[in-house]
């Protein structure tokens, strides 16, 4: 396809993403104006809220600023008015995300991947510096660079992501086939995609491990979620907009349950700590969902990181079944090219989760509450460990006896990277 079709489609395809964004947050906003305010308040001020929300679901910080008559109204100090919110909702970046990876991958599907992520990048910078410009409003106030920078980098990522892993599997007649083939001489070609599929594997286990634990926590706790529900004295559109908050941190409390599940935990302020080696709370927040944190957790919880060793190890078989088999079953497997698919796995994987547990912490109030979530680094590590233990018994274990199916896949697979290596030649 021609390059500048390419790059059309693509900013197309970023300036959807950031339209649709922004809508999302305008349309419950106009509703709210419609039905709560019966259409007699200012419009046009619902468009620097709609702004700022999507910017906070794009990674942006926010410094509020409240008025001083909520000091009476709401019983808040003075001195609490002014504070940060950094904790965003992940949701949002997620649906970004991945919406960005496909973009990415059709670039490299219609043989221009760089070309159609360096497009869509640009549009979503220039359509952030737009909105950011048009929005302004004293009471949640952003930084220029960090508005136009965030909401560019989670579009720019993701897509090319999709852009490297499709041109890896496809070709795409340019760098990454000059690199698949440097690599396959090497005889570590395959290491690196049977390493790619057990790191995803990882990830979006860890992800799903958080949220099997934040799913029993909520049936567990149910009552006291509900209570807090009713002690917010809220009407009908007060517990929809509690509720749609709420789903939209959903990814944030997947993440949090995943840092359970490795043994740092995190944080709900200040001097706390949620883990599985023990909870110290202190006052917290009375948002509903955060009722299914235990007050305290027995110390069997810490058999539930076995579950991530466990994951380690599915991965690391994915992994193994990737990988070539030797040409005859008396001869082993090299090592080398399983211990690289090992450490992709381990490696990667660790500083996967790193940034997913920065992504997943933040300030989200004045006080102690500007410090909440996961820490990055111990997180990243401890699940580095046991997913490495898992992947590495699994790759560097003994081969088990060869099912006819196993069999026919990996003749499959070779016979892909033969054809595969017969189109990319011309790139030597």
């Amino acid at each position: 396809m021609n390059r500048l079709l390419v790059a059309l489609l693509s900013a197309f395809d970023a300036l959807v993403a950031v339209a649709v964004g922004v809508a999302a947050a305008l349309a419950p906003l106009t509703v709210l104006w419609a039905v709560g305010f019966g259409g007699g308040a200012d419009w046009s001020s619902l468009w620097p809220a709609s702004v700022r929300l999507w910017q906070f679901g794009n990674l942006v910080p926010l410094q509020v600023s409240l008025p001083q008559e909520y000091t009476v109204a709401a019983g808040i100090a003075p001195d609490a008015l002014t504070f940060s919110l950094s904790l965003p909702p992940l949701a949002v970046a997620l649906l970004i995300a991945l919406f960005a990876a496909r973009s990415g991958a059709r670039a490299a599907g219609a043989g221009a991947g760089f070309t159609g992520v360096l497009a869509g990048t640009a549009t979503v910078a220039v359509a952030s510096a737009l909105v950011a410009a048009t929005a302004s409003t004293p009471y949640a106030v952003v930084e220029t660079w960090q508005a136009v920078l965030l909401p560019t980098l989670v579009f720019a990522v993701p897509a090319l992501l999709g852009s490297v892993a499709r041109a890896w599997r496809d070709g795409d007649d340019g760098p990454v086939d000059s690199l698949f083939v440097r690599l396959d001489r090497s005889g570590y070609a395959a290491a690196v995609s049977a390493g790619a599929r057990g790191l995803a594997i990882a990830v979006v286990g860890f992800a799903g491990v958080g949220a099997l634990l934040v799913g029993v926590a909520v049936l567990v706790r149910g009552g006291e979620i509900v209570s807090l529900f009713q002690a917010a004295n809220v009407d009908a559109i007060g517990a929809t907009a509690v509720t749609i908050g709420q789903a939209a941190y959903l990814p944030t409390f997947f993440v949090w349950g995943g840092a359970f599940a490795a043994g740092p935990g995190f944080s709900l302020g200040a001097g706390s700590t949620v883990a599985a080696s023990g909870t110290q709370l202190g006052v917290v927040p009375g948002i509903p969902v955060l009722g299914a944190i235990p007050p305290a957790t027995p110390p069997v919880l810490l058999l539930v990181a076995l579950l991530l060793v466990a994951l380690g190890f599915i991965a690391g078989s994915a992994a193994r079944r990737r990988m070539p088999a030797p040409a005859s079953a008396l001869v082993a497997d090299p090592v080398l090219p399983r211990l690289a698919a090992a450490a992709i796995v381990a490696v990667g994987g660790g500083l996967a989760v790193a940034v997913l547990s920065l992504l997943a912490s933040g300030a989200f109030g004045p006080g102690r509450l500007d410090q909440i979530g996961p820490s990055a680094g111990a997180v990243g590590l401890a699940f580095a460990v046991e997913i490495g233990v898992g992947a590495t018994i699994a790759l560097l274990g003994p081969r088990t006896v060869r099912h006819a199916d196993a069999a026919a896949e990996r003749s499959t697979a070779g016979d892909d990277d033969q054809a595969r290596l017969a189109g990319t030649a011309r790139v030597e």
